[in-house]
């Protein structure tokens, strides 16, 4: 199944690939400069994704204030 994965603002690819930077850094991965990640292996890509949620949830939750909107 073919995947979309267009921003609903483009002005955020900046700040998703900043904020994927820090958490590779974070988990001591060291991201490819050459932009090819074919010698990274899952575990490591899985892991920066991992953070790279975990950080959004963070993030969304502080905006709401810890409202519990969902419950």
């Amino acid at each position: 199944m073919a995947r979309n994965n267009t921003l609903l603002v483009p002005q955020a690819v900046h700040a998703l690939q900043q904020l994927k930077f820090e958490v590779a850094q974070e988990l001591g991965i060291q991201i490819p400069n050459d932009g090819y990640y074919g010698y990274m292996t899952t575990r490591e890509a899985g892991s920066i994704g991992g953070g790279i949620t975990r950080r959004l949830v963070q993030i969304a939750e502080q905006s709401l204030g810890g409202q519990n909107t969902f419950r």
